[in-house]
């Protein structure tokens, strides 16, 4: 092993609310305090229930991906197992998720935006 994964940092404009909106998907704790890194307005992190952690950082003048654009890809995204399609989808929509392709019974998985612009799938589990 060369090393060890500690986060996945997403870039964003409001850390705080994309720490809070990935909250309310996933549960775990805002901000927890952790010696690795230091948390503030420019920096918020989410330690989730499964021992993952999610960084958010600001950046300035922030352009989000969109959706299947190569002009402005997303360049990776996080899928999220569910066990209903819809169900979660109204779920992610109420924190503020946008659909971007919606799940059919060919394909078992749909296709939101966080509040960010990120790209994300809830897929069947």
């Amino acid at each position: 092993m060369i090393a060890e994964l500690r986060c996945t940092v997403l870039d964003c404009p409001d850390p705080p609310s994309l720490a809070r909106f990935y909250q309310a998907l996933l549960g775990g704790e805002v901000d927890r305090p952790d010696r690795r890194w230091t948390v503030g307005d420019d920096w918020a992190t989410l330690h989730a229930p499964g021992g993952q952690v999610l960084a958010f950082q600001r950046v300035a003048g922030h352009r989000p991906p969109r959706w299947r654009d190569p002009a402005r890809p997303a360049q990776f995204h996080l899928d999220f197992a569910v066990p209903d399609l819809d169900h979660t989808g109204r779920q992610v929509a109420a924190p503020g998720a946008t659909l971007l392709s919606p799940g059919d019974a060919g394909r078992p998985w749909s296709v939101h935006a966080d509040p960010s612009g990120h790209p994300f799938c809830l897929v069947l589990h």
